[in-house]
């Protein structure tokens, strides 16, 4: 072999070994607000093997993952699994329940419900603001006075659950004023769904989303609507002037109604539906009570631990949700810098904020693994040491 060839030969394998390495993958602590540190047993589903997305195996997993839902989401309506990320599930229950040139009423108190005007108006739809700052919550009175000023809102689009700020606004009052002007309800329950109480069939809500990824603690990928009788009946209503095809849930009942061997228009990814169905499996043999409770316990060891330590929390505690804590950082105790700190020196992930909130707060989520004692203890004691830390330097 010439020195040529030894030179091509060398470049060859030095090409083949940086195509084919496995990516370095660190292990953080997730203490985000989603995805989240799911159960060792959940992951393990994921490693199974693969399976069709259809015939009588699969679809006994997949008609239990679905009736599991119905027992989280509290509610008897139709459930449809979409695939793929919250946002597009959102997307399909507000572009199914309006139309092109009707107009919604947007409730906005952070960068999701900024999200979902966004959306909104992509499908053509008109929007009306309810709009209050970042930090605070929609109040019932506020919805009241802008449907009263404005009698063309065909519904009402609402975040339950602001992560940008951890503001948990007041959804059942919420529902009742726009019920009593006789319009649907579409919530964004991303964030709450499996984390704290929000019976959908009780509340009457007609379109309810979430995603694997949050309390119910599952690996991304996975999106969740539950759609009521009155919905259907408003969809039904406008199947004329409505375009689309995989997010049009007029699509998902037809093939759940006539497919009976594939009851969805395309392939489900099988494995994080067997993941998820783990994961459900989960949770409804701790209880749904226990569940809320046990993040309720994490999110308040968290905050007394902040308190000790001086720090103030964005959201007043009436409306601050306890599956995410916000605190805000300090001159002395800069907030970014407090989050790379943790994440280098301890390998705990947080999240800091998004748009005006950007550099002056960090986010801490309690969900998944991070709603166990064990997290909470090893997230307060590294922030003391940043504090001291800190202190020693000044």
């Amino acid at each position: 072999m010439s020195s040529q060839e030894r030179v091509i030969r060398a470049a060859r394998q030095r090409r083949q070994q940086t195509l084919f390495r496995r990516p370095v993958v660190k292990r953080y602590k997730l203490m985000i607000p989603g995805p989240v540190d799911v159960p060792d047993e959940v992951l393990e589903m994921m490693a199974t093997p693969c399976m069709p997305h259809y015939g009588k195996d699969w679809l006994q997993i997949y008609d239990e993952t679905v009736d599991y839902l119905k027992r989280v989401f509290r509610t008897k309506n139709d459930l449809f699994i979409i695939p793929g990320p919250g946002s597009a599930t959102l997307e399909a229950a507000v572009s199914s329940l309006l139309v092109e040139g009707e107009k919604a009423l947007v409730l906005v108190n952070g960068f999701f419900g900024q999200r979902l005007d966004v959306i909104a108006r992509a499908c053509g739809i008109q929007t009306r603001l309810v709009e209050v700052p970042w930090g605070e919550p929609i109040l019932p009175e506020q919805v009241q006075q802008a449907l009263d000023a404005d009698p063309e809102i065909k519904a009402v689009v609402i975040v339950h659950h602001e992560t940008s700020t951890g503001v948990l606004s007041p959804l059942e009052e919420i529902v009742k004023v726009t019920h009593a002007r006789g319009l649907p309800v579409v919530v964004d329950a991303i964030s709450t769904i499996g984390g704290i109480p929000l019976p959908v069939d009780e509340w009457e809500i007609e379109c309810c989303i979430t995603v694997a990824n949050k309390c119910l603690e599952t690996p991304p990928g996975l999106g969740m609507v539950s759609v009521s009788g009155r919905a259907w009946q408003i969809i039904a209503s406008k199947a004329d002037k409505r375009c689309g095809w995989y997010l049009n849930l007029n699509v998902w009942r037809s093939y759940a109604r006539e497919w009976d061997w594939h009851p969805y228009p395309a392939t489900v990814p099988t494995n994080i539906i067997v993941a998820l169905h783990k994961s459900l499996e989960q949770l409804l043999e701790e209880g749904l009570e226990a569940r809320y409770a046990r993040y309720v316990a994490a999110s308040q060891m968290v905050r007394a631990g902040l308190r000790e330590m001086g720090f103030e929390f964005l959201v007043p505690d009436a409306y601050s949700c306890p599956l995410v804590t916000v605190f805000k950082g300090k001159p002395d105790l800069p907030a970014d810098e407090l989050a790379q700190f943790l994440r280098e020196e301890h390998g705990i992930l947080v999240a800091g904020g998004i748009g005006p909130l950007q550099g002056k707060i960090v986010r801490v989520g309690h969900m998944g693994k991070a709603a166990s004692e064990s997290y909470s203890q090893a997230f307060l004691a590294a922030v003391r040491e940043f504090v001291k830390r800190k202190s020693a330097q000044r």
